[in-house]
């Protein structure tokens, strides 16, 4: 069954709704300028000592009674708006939902399990601190809707790209080399050509280039390196580029093998051996991620430019997901100002989704209904023509330092909430391909402090590629925490700088934020003969034993983004499956 499109139960509610945060609005808009007026981030403040400006005391000085003023001129406007707003989030279900017509009936699936057997899935988590503009400044980030639309580009720019690559003949060599890296011709984005019906990215003024992979001719080298298209794309300009409206597909959709080589061969990149899977520090994001997860989206109309900029390609968005006014509904126990953060875009149908907020929140993420989205996706049918699905599940978890207790108790409603939404909506005639959890934990697997939570039962079920045990990460893992005040430094203020200084040790750790010592114990760290890693905090997990029976999970590659430099303080992953079905033993 679909989601409903609206949150509300009737277009009237919807209206009165509309009508009470319309004159919310322009109060709490008024007193975000009021605050952002007063605080710069350390990119404004460079860029006012290099023009000499003086004028900024006079701007903070007028900007503050103006702002002031309209702030009280619409408190009572805002007041009776408030009014009629929170009685109806007790029949507000706790997401938007958006979806975008498929152009055929077979655009938002794949048949890589009904032709072969096996099917390659993408996944993608980042958190974008889209705060209010106000509240966004206090992390240096500021300009939340220009960021949005920014960030939605570069996603778009990122995914969109065709997928090639290169095979090194080289008897050196030991892998595929990857398209992000420079060894290929880089061009303006507008050259981008859609190859095997993908998407074109939409037309906007981005930031920076990258590079133009469907101009690139088969050629061989002296030295044995081998350019030309990957085998699941089509030749470049072999057909016109595909309307926009048609790029809403998933990755098995370029690829109908289901299958694709393992990369990497390159500083930035390893290859699979000794049990670690292949691995990469890309200038862009994976191209043709299926599921999306991203945090911190709390400002509405960032969500919505977020959606405008990635619907062409993700075909099914959940945005503004959370709970608002007093929680649980008709009680003063805690009331929330902001949602969850959370924003899943997936190219798959969204068949049912559930979310919980936690309950034990304390200070500042009380005032947020952070929490759990869970969510069952269509993929196909395989050989047997039985129905295959998936489960998506994305959290945020408590933020403040020291409060381990608190994110142990949270995992263990996310461990049940999961559970139950799986055995309420797993149905006998269906094959699940893939169970996955991912967001921004707000732990990481190197601090003394997070001791508690490295140890949680969690681990036990779900699989982390980058986890060697508790409190020890693989040596090739790379932290994910940015350190705030140096968001701007030159080493880390676009993708290429920011994935260049990720490879080099000495120079990752004066922006990666190092690990969080034991109250009243000097910090050790890295221990002798491990690399320097840092706080890596956003995760990627999966899970094989509630998958069907006869599924094979293999990770292809995990990837540590760099593509929103300068736009957020985390650095985003991504992770790509194989997932094989045997369908010889699918009706034992």
């Amino acid at each position: 069954m679909a989601l409903e499109v609206s949150p509300f139960p009737n277009e009237f509610i919807a209206c009165l709704h509309a009508v009470g945060w319309a004159l919310i609005l322009p109060c709490f808009w008024f007193l975000d300028q009021l605050i952002a007026v007063c605080k710069s981030t350390t990119l404004e403040q460079t860029q006012r000592l290099e023009q000499e400006c003086y004028l900024h005391p006079l701007k903070v000085v007028f900007g503050f009674i103006l702002f002031f003023i309209l702030f009280l001129a619409t408190a009572p406007f805002a007041f009776l708006g408030f009014l009629l707003w929170a009685p109806l989030q007790a029949v507000r279900r706790p997401f938007c939902y958006h979806r975008e017509l498929p152009s055929t009936a077979d655009s938002e699936t794949h048949r890589g399990f009904e032709l072969v057997g096996k099917a390659s899935f993408g996944f993608a988590t980042a958190n974008l601190c889209l705060l209010p503009d106000s509240l966004a400044r206090f992390n240096n980030l500021g300009n939340t809707q220009n960021r949005a639309a920014t960030i939605g580009q570069r996603i778009v720019q990122g995914i969109c790209r065709p997928h090639i690559r290169i095979f090194v003949d080289s008897p050196s060599s030991c892998g595929t080399l990857s398209p992000s890296n420079s060894i290929l011709p880089t061009v303006n984005p507008s050259t981008y050509g859609a190859t095997d019906r993908q998407a074109q990215p939409p037309a906007g003024d981005y930031s920076y280039s990258t590079e133009g992979h469907d101009s690139l001719p088969k050629s061989k080298s002296s030295d044995g390196v081998v350019c030309k298209p990957c085998n699941d794309t089509q030749e470049p300009f072999a057909e016109p580029p595909s309307p926009l409206h048609n790029s809403n597909q998933n990755s098995n959709q370029q690829d109908r093998t289901g299958h694709r080589s393992a990369p990497r061969a390159l500083l930035s990149q390893g290859l699979r051996q000794q049990g670690n899977p292949p691995w990469e520090v890309s200038s862009l994001f994976p191209a043709n991620v299926d599921i999306l997860c991203l945090e911190e989206v709390f400002d509405k109309r960032a969500a919505k430019k977020l959606t405008e900029a990635l619907k062409p390609v993700f075909g099914h968005i959940l945005y503004d997901v959370g709970v608002y006014a007093c929680q649980p509904p008709c009680s003063c126990s805690s009331f929330k100002f902001f949602n969850s953060g959370l924003f899943v875009a997936s190219r798959f149908p969204v068949i049912e989704a559930q979310y919980h907020w936690f309950p034990n929140s304390l200070g500042e993420d009380a005032l947020a209904a952070k929490g759990l989205l869970s969510t069952k996706v269509l993929i196909g049918k395989n050989q047997k023509r039985k129905r295959v699905v998936g489960y998506f599940n994305c959290t945020h978890l408590h933020a403040p330092e020291g409060e381990g207790e608190v994110r142990c108790e949270q995992l263990n409603m996310v461990t049940k909430w999961i559970g139950d939404f799986q055995a309420a909506n797993r149905q006998p005639d269906e094959e699940v391909a893939f169970d996955v959890l991912c967001g921004d934990f707000n732990f990481d697997n190197c601090s003394p402090d997070d001791i508690l939570e490295q140890n949680h039962c969690l681990f036990d079920e779900y699989r982390d590629p980058c986890r060697a045990g508790p409190g020890k990460e693989k040596p090739w893992v790379i932290g994910t925490l940015l350190e705030q005040p140096t968001l701007y430094e030159n080493d880390i203020n676009t993708p290429e700088r920011l994935q260049r200084t990720l490879e080099s040790e000495d120079l990752r750790k004066q922006y990666i934020s190092p690990p969080v010592p034991k109250s009243g114990l000097p910090l050790v760290y890295p221990e002798a003969g491990q690399p320097w890693i840092g706080r890596r905090i956003d995760y990627v997990l999966y899970r094989e034993n509630s998958i069907s029976k006869h599924c094979k999970t293999e990770i292809e590659e995990v990837t540590f983004i760099t593509q929103l430099a300068g736009l957020t303080d985390h650095i985003p992953v991504g992770l790509r499956l194989n997932v094989t079905m045997d369908t010889d033993r699918a009706d034992e």
